[in-house]
């Protein structure tokens, strides 16, 4: 407890305050990371050429502001500047927020930041403590010429060789996936290479370094246990529809109004879901005894739990798996899947004036997310007063 004498407790500061990031991204993966950095306290500079980042043409929807919702969604937290690339004054500028920035992240295609002038060597020469993230499709290697598209990617990675019905064609994922996995990356590579240069018993001590970070390599590390058995097996895996390669029963079924999943991951989870479906004689059915022969009889054991499903609707059956801590749920809808969030009290929602977004998912107990700033207009912080005249060390 404060004494009188004690004085007032200060705001939290962000877990990154004082870090400065200069912003050369734009569509999805780089500004989602730069997001998470301004929401955890850096200060980002978005700049952007005069046309703006393209994702600001993407209406409809619009927010409040009569932004495009897909551009305000990863923009929230920065300020907007607006700087032409193409001119010997802009490259003078964007050099000068670049050297007095702790990071720079860019995502142009290999090569178009060395043309600018700005690219990671020139930019470490002055800035020699700077982290330079770069994001790309396929690297800056053999596939430097790639063009880098979330659904490319989620094609020639092998994600939608797996996604989809079985034996229909193949699907992608109802978000660009690939994208937001690799922007966190880059968060993650961000911040370990700022541990590392201001770590005092680091060799690295003071010492920036070039992050690389891309979509295939995001996709191949985000397969798992995909990945994992064709690595070991050297068969690659098929469409399954929601079905599991190596658990059952853990896909969708459908009830008697609605589609609803079981994720019943251990023998006593199942022979408890028999109880509850009133089919205890299954539990010790030689065929699903465990889960590697209830994976090997799938089919057989699906019909058994689809027939009994279907006579009670989805609500019934959840609330007496949920009563017996086996997991089931219906397939909500993404505006029932906020609801439930603010049913369980995650604070998923942020909000930034009048504009809507979703809360950044780390929960920091000392230094917590906020959210200051609405998602810049274009330009809208272009100006010479608050230029910043030297870096943070």
């Amino acid at each position: 407890m404060l004494s009188q004498q004690d004085p007032a407790p200060e705001a939290p500061r962000g877990a990154l305050g004082g870090i400065r990031v200069a912003d050369f991204s734009r569509v999805l993966a780089g500004p989602h990371a730069t997001m998470m950095l301004a929401d955890l306290g850096a200060d980002v500079i978005k700049i952007e050429s005069p046309a703006g980042d393209g994702t600001r043409a993407w209406v409809p929807p619009a927010n409040a502001l009569g932004q495009s919702t897909y551009f305000a969604g990863v923009n929230r937290g920065k300020r907007s500047v607006v700087i032409d690339l193409s001119t010997d004054e802009g490259r003078a500028t964007a050099m000068h927020y670049a050297t007095t920035a702790d990071v720079v992240i860019q995502n142009f295609k290999p090569g178009t930041m060395e043309r600018f002038g700005l690219g990671y060597e020139t930019v470490a020469e002055a800035n020699p403590g700077v982290v330079y993230c770069s994001i790309s499709g396929f690297g800056d290697g053999g596939g430097k010429d790639l063009p880098g598209y979330d659904l490319l990617v989620q094609a020639v990675g092998g994600l939608m060789s797996i996604t989809g019905a079985e034996g229909g064609e193949p699907q992608k994922v109802g978000v660009a996936l690939v994208d937001v996995l690799t922007g966190q990356n880059a968060v993650i590579g961000i911040q370990a290479a700022l541990r590392a240069r201001d770590d005092a018993d680091s060799p690295t001590r003071g010492r920036g370094q070039h992050v690389k970070v891309n979509l295939l390599s995001t996709l191949l590390s985000s397969l798992a246990n995909q990945a994992s058995s064709t690595l070991e097996t050297g068969v690659s895996p098929q469409r399954m529809g929601n079905a599991h390669p190596s658990i059952a029963p853990y896909e969708t079924f459908e009830t008697a109004d609605q589609t609803i999943v079981l994720a019943v991951g251990t023998d006593g989870q199942f022979r408890a879901l028999c109880e509850v479906l009133e089919l205890a004689q299954v539990a010790d059915d030689e065929r699903f005894v465990s889960n590697e022969l209830r994976v090997a009889n799938r089919a057989a054991l699906g019909e058994i739990i689809t027939e009994k499903l279907s006579e009670q609707p989805a609500q019934h059956w959840i609330d007496a798996c949920m009563a017996r801590k086996i997991p089931a749920g219906r397939v909500n809808s993404v505006g029932q899947a906020f609801e439930l969030a603010e049913q369980l009290g995650l604070g998923a929602v942020a909000q930034t004036g009048e504009v809507r977004s979703v809360a950044n998912p780390i929960d920091l107990g000392l230094t917590p997310a906020s959210y200051t700033l609405a998602p810049p207009h274009l330009g809208e912080h272009t100006g010479a007063d608050w230029l910043p005249a030297t870096n943070n060390r």
